[in-house]
This record gives structure tokens, C-alpha cells and sequence, in this order.
């Protein structure tokens, strides 16, 4: 059965396994989470459930949020839909870091660091032109079609712009060590986002 957990991001350190090899990891501070919501394939055509991280306070959630959590005595300000999780839990159940265990495989989801405005050198990895005095040609993108026909430039070019900022998903990734009483997951290697950042964690 499916199984998931909302998690923020604390950052990167490393462990040693009994073996004495270091293993770089990153700390997740995994739940704990609240179940929100419980979706039915006979109500909602799905199955699936609603968990609920970080209380805060009312000011922060919008007026439909704190309505959706009206029996809670503080609304969470991260709500996230895991499809497939375990039917059993009802409304009101928390789910905390244990339900993961050592060994585990996981997909991290996560928002990437944001880059800003780059050129094509730093965005795609493009060589650029020569160093050399009097170039004029070093991290320009160089010509990006022919003139006269087809007059334009095609969709999907690789041209300076937005960089990062987007969702992606670390797969293949494994749980090293959980910490049930301070609510820590341990994974090793790195998960998409800055520290502090809100990921969902999903076993594979």
C-alpha cells in the first residue's frame, strides 16, 4: 500500500554506517501530519488522503482553508493529496515519520532553487565563445536561425531566461535512518529545494 508524508527540508550533513563508510544525507523533519480529508472511489471516484502540516495561525490561511479546517483547533498552512494511501486511517488520524523505516525507497517532490534570470552558459550549459581580446563572442548564445527562410525563431530554442523554481522529483532515493522521536527522516543524497523548503515524500 502506498504511504506518504509531507516534510521540510532542514538540510544536508552525513552519517556513518556500521561499516564505518560516511553516507551523505539530507535531514527531512517529517510530520507530524494530520488527516484532513478521505477520499473514496464510491464519493470521489479516487482514493486518497489529505494530510495537513504546520499548524500556524488563522491570519496566515485563507478564509476556504480555515473553513475546509474548521474542526481543527489551528489550520494547517500545507495541505497535500497522497493518492493510494492506506484506507484505513479516518479523519483526524496523524501519520509521523515512523511510518517510513531504514532501507526504504523513496520519491522526494520538492519546488528547486530558484536561479533567476540566465543566460544559455549557466541555463543549458552552453561552451560559449572564445576568451580571447577582442572576441566580443563569450557567453552569447550565437545565431539562433537562418534569416530569410524560415524568418523566425523556432519554439523551444534554448535562450536565456527564467532558470529553476520548478517542480521535480528525486527518485530511486533511500531512507538511512529514522528518527520516530524527534519526527526526522534521514535520506541519503539530496532532495530538490532550499533548506526550509516543504517536500512530499512518497514510498516507490
Amino acid at each position: 500500500m502506498a504511504k506518504g508524508i509531507i516534510a521540510r527540508k532542514l538540510g544536508m550533513t552525513r552519517i556513518f554506517d556500521e561499516t564505518g563508510e560516511m553516507v551523505p544525507v539530507t535531514v527531512l523533519e517529517a510530520g507530524p501530519c494530520r488527516v484532513l480529508q478521505v477520499k473514496t472511489p464510491e464519493k470521489d471516484s479516487y482514493s486518497a488522503l489529505q494530510l495537513g502540516f504546520g499548524p500556524s495561525r488563522a491570519s496566515l490561511v485563507s478564509k476556504a482553508e480555515r473553513g475546509h479546517q474548521a474542526t481543527e483547533e489551528k489550520p494547517f498552512r500545507v495541505l497535500r493529496e497522497f493518492r493510494g494511501m492506506e484506507p484505513a486511517l479516518e479523519k483526524g488520524a496523524e501519520v509521523r515519520a515512523d511510518v517510513f523505516s531504514a532501507g526504504e525507497r523513496v520519491k522526494v517532490i520538492g519546488i528547486t532553487k530558484g536561479k533567476g534570470f540566465q543566460g544559455v552558459v549557466k541555463r543549458y550549459g552552453f561552451g560559449g565563445g572564445r576568451a580571447t581580446h577582442g572576441s566580443g563572442f563569450h557567453r552569447a548564445p550565437g545565431s539562433l536561425n537562418a534569416s530569410t527562410y524560415p524568418a523566425r525563431v523556432f519554439k523551444g530554442k534554448s535562450m536565456p531566461g527564467h532558470m529553476g523554481s520548478v517542480r521535480a522529483t528525486a527518485l530511486g532515493l533511500s531512507i538511512v535512518q529514522v528518527d520516530a522521536e524527534n519526527n526526522l527522516l534521514f535520506v541519503r543524497g539530496s532532495v530538490p529545494g532550499p533548506r526550509h523548503s516543504i517536500v512530499q515524500v512518497e514510498a516507490m
